[in-house]
Formats: structure tokens, sequence, C-alpha cells
């Protein structure tokens, strides 16, 4: 499997993928490039629906040489506990961070979110995150505004500071928040049905959409309290190594 950065022409193809409308697992297949690969590229370059290879290919390059030129104050990747290979460990976190973002959640709340999830205690201060995502308070504190009312994450008081933690109930509680909404937009398109005319074609769409939206919500719902135990199963004891 070929290594390195991607170059001018595999961005061509994967352009190209993406007019055809190809999941990015199928463009990865035919350059032979992982699929976190592909979906890391597009996403640092616009998303789908703006992917440009020229433009992704000179904003690579330009990343690239502002690296170069501040790699001498680039710090190391920090310490990990349990004997964690610090460089697999933020190679892990970008991917996880993509991966967030290939779910529609912004780039920086993704950031904060990806940077809660791989820390063992699940909560870090906004100090904390400044410093390993090297972005300002403001920055941290607009993300975590955004994900409370997603209810991806909450605050616990430490003494003077706030903590921001993510854990397992918080996964479940984000589910039935997804459930809520699609309930209001079923509700939303059945009120479209009576302004529109029962019978019409527009009414007719609308209807299908909430009856969809219906049976997705039930069955989100009652498949996330059934399986609301696994989230809670105790992790090993690594205390010892």
């Amino acid at each position: 499997m070929p290594g390195g950065r991607l170059t001018q022409q595999e961005r061509r193809q994967i352009a190209q993928g993406l007019a055809d409308g190809l999941p990015y697992a199928q463009i990865a297949r035919a350059l032979d490039r992982p699929t976190s690969t592909i979906t890391r590229e597009v996403m640092r370059n616009g998303g789908p629906g703006a992917y440009r290879a020229e433009l992704a290919h000179r904003a690579t390059e330009r990343r690239a040489r502002r690296r170069g030129q501040g790699s001498a104050r680039t710090p190391e990747p920090a310490p990990q506990p349990h004997g964690r290979d610090p460089e697999a460990v933020h190679e892990y976190q970008e991917a996880f961070v993509t991966a967030l973002m290939a779910q529609g959640l912004p780039q920086m709340m993704a950031r904060v979110l990806g940077c809660l999830y791989t820390t063992d205690t699940g909560s870090l201060t906004s100090a904390e995150l400044v410093q390993r995502l090297q972005v300002s308070p403001a920055s941290v504190s607009k993300a975590i505004a955004f994900m409370e009312g997603q209810a991806l994450v909450r605050r616990e008081r430490d003494g003077r500071r706030e903590r921001y933690v993510v854990d397992a109930e918080l996964w479940h509680q984000a589910m039935l928040a997804s459930a809520r909404s699609n309930d209001a937009f079923a509700t939303t398109a059945r009120e479209g049905v009576r302004v529109l005319g029962a019978g019409t074609p527009a009414a007719a769409r609308l209807e299908n959409i909430a009856r969809y939206l219906d049976f997705v919500t039930e069955s989100l719902t009652r498949a996330a309290e059934q399986a609301r135990d696994v989230l809670h199963a105790r992790a090993p004891d690594v205390s010892a190594e």
C-alpha cells in the first residue's frame, strides 16, 4: 500500500469519484489507500460537496510549508500512560476527529470531542483543552456551548474550575436527542400535508417522509434503550500495567 502524501493526480481521482457519487471506501480501494486517508483529505478541504483537487493540492502544500517553518516550535507528542505509543495515539485521534466530521460535526467541535473521548478520565478543563489543541479559550468555549446543546458534553465543578465531561450515558442521551429531532421534523412535515392539501403530490411526499421518520425514531429509541447497558460495561483493570 503506498504511503506518503497524496499526489495531484490522486486528488483529481478523488474529485472525480466524489462527482460520481462513490463512497470513500471505494475511492480508497481504487487508489490503494486507507479509507481514513480519503475521508481526512476530503473533510480537510471543503467536504464532499466543495472538494476541488487543485485547491486541495495547493492548500496541502501551504500547510506543509507552514509546518516546515514552525517545526522548531512544534512540541513532541505528550507522553502517554499504559505504555501507549504517543505517535500512534496522535494518529488515532486524527482519525477519530475525521470520523466525527464525516458525521457532520464541525471541525473544532470534533477536535474537542475527540480529545475528551481519547482521554482516560473522559474529562478536561478549558486550560487543558487549550494546551492540547493549541487553540484559543474562546474557540473551546464556543465548541463546548454548541455540544452542550446537543447533549454531547456536560460541565462539572472541580473546585474553582469547570471540567468538561463525556461518558457513556451522554452518548445514549445524544441518540435520544437525535430521535427527538427526527420526531420534531416529522411533525413539521405533517403540518405541510395540511397546508398543501391531502392527496396532492407535494403533500404525499411530506407524509411519506413523516411516516419514514416515525418508523426510524421509534426503532432508534427502542434500540437505544435495549442497548443502554452495553455502554456501561466495565473496562478491564489496567492499574497494574
